[in-house]
């Protein structure tokens, strides 16, 4: 049936014989510290079986100044592959801290920017998919070395990066965009409307977007952006998932204590409120999920320390409570006449070190 009222259709379709290229397609991800980025790019190339490396964009710098240059990132990947061409031309590279490269705003240098722009300027046509000659052995390029050549026109790069101060790049955004000043004109938007309520949590959905003018006046070139045709927007980890963090996957943190406790035959348990009370704290530090396990080892360094004591007294569980990350209690531990006997002990090295202390004053007094 005829589409009465309607635009009219473009045509797709292909000749007959006629080839076709599929353009891969880089991805920006921008996030607050914490947040997976990097555990995203390294879940991916294990999901599809492809080499995959990690470079940090803060060490490379434009070819003839001190640092690494942009082909040292193709070399990492040439190695990850066991040096085979053929696999790293199909590999996925991830660029971490690459807001660190940004072009420092408003500032008139009168040296060159070899580490911002001139960075970002290396990388053009690395991304965007060329013949890169790459040192077989790494390093700087010798104009006597040997080199690869390795096309990265299929190789898929994911940049990602904190981007602090993004946020209020994206406001300044929205308030010049709603505001209207003139005569007889009404005036909507400003500071109060662009910015978002204080008592909003943070990360959630209806947080404004980051677009391309955000990333170009942020510091980076539209050239550069305009090889990322994805950008995604990653969130503050909400309580409940730093929960699911820290017990659920298969290297959670919370696992890899409950094996360091069981090395000693005590075998650790954890409420539901110590793994809230964990959450609540990484949240305020706001390092993410990478701040759990400065937390949790905070939380039980001192029982570490007296864990193959208890061993020897018989104690076979520890219980890690709420009370113990808020305030600082003891774990506590079964069965009861362990416990008991551990607290005993406790308590007589408490008096034993008060002696030992007066003596050592009295011998100090008396010299």
């Amino acid at each position: 049936s005829e589409r009465r009222g309607a635009e009219p259709l473009v045509g797709l379709e292909r000749g007959e014989g006629e080839g076709l290229e599929m353009d891969k397609s880089n991805i920006m991800l921008v996030g607050p510290t914490g947040s997976g980025k990097t555990l995203l790019a390294r879940t991916l190339a294990r999901l599809v079986d492809v080499p995959f490396t990690i470079a940090d964009a803060t060490s490379l710098t434009q070819a003839g100044y001190v640092g690494e240059d942009v082909e040292s990132v193709l070399h990492k990947l040439y190695v990850a592959s066991g040096q085979n061409v053929e696999a790293t031309q199909l590999g996925i590279v991830y660029l971490d801290e690459v807001d660190k490269v940004a072009r420092k705003a408003d500032a008139i240098a009168m040296t060159r920017d070899v580490s911002g722009e001139g960075v970002q300027q290396a990388l053009l046509k690395m991304l965007e998919g060329s013949v890169v000659n790459v040192p077989e052995k790494g390093g700087r390029k010798n104009p006597r070395g040997e080199y690869v050549a390795i096309d990265t026109s299929n190789i898929l790069f994911i940049c990602g990066g904190a981007f602090s101060g993004m946020q209020a790049v994206v406001e300044e955004r929205m308030r010049t965009k709603v505001t209207h000043i003139g005569f007889q004109a009404e005036v909507k938007g400003g500071a109060a409307e662009a910015a978002p309520a204080k008592d909003a949590p943070k990360g959630v959905a209806g947080t404004p977007p980051v677009l391309v003018e955000d990333l170009i006046a942020y510091g980076f070139l539209p050239e550069f952006v305009g090889r990322f045709p994805v950008t995604t927007q990653l969130h503050e980890l909400t309580e409940a998932q730093m929960v699911e963090v820290m017990s659920r996957p298969r290297n959670a943190l919370l696992k890899q204590y409950s094996a360091l406790f069981a090395a000693d035959q005590v075998q650790l348990h954890v409420t539901q409120g110590a793994l809230h009370a964990i959450a609540r704290r990484a949240r305020q530090s706001a390092t993410g999920a990478r701040g759990l396990r400065s937390i949790v080892e905070a939380v039980l360094l001192d029982s570490m320390f007296e864990l193959p004591g208890w061993r020897t007294a018989g104690v076979h569980h520890a219980v890690l409570t709420a009370a113990t990350v808020e305030k600082g209690a003891s774990l506590d531990l079964w069965p009861l006449a362990a416990r008991r006997k551990v607290e005993a002990d406790a308590a007589k090295s408490e008096v034993g070190g008060s002696t030992d202390e007066e003596a050592a004053v009295s011998a100090v007094g008396g010299l």
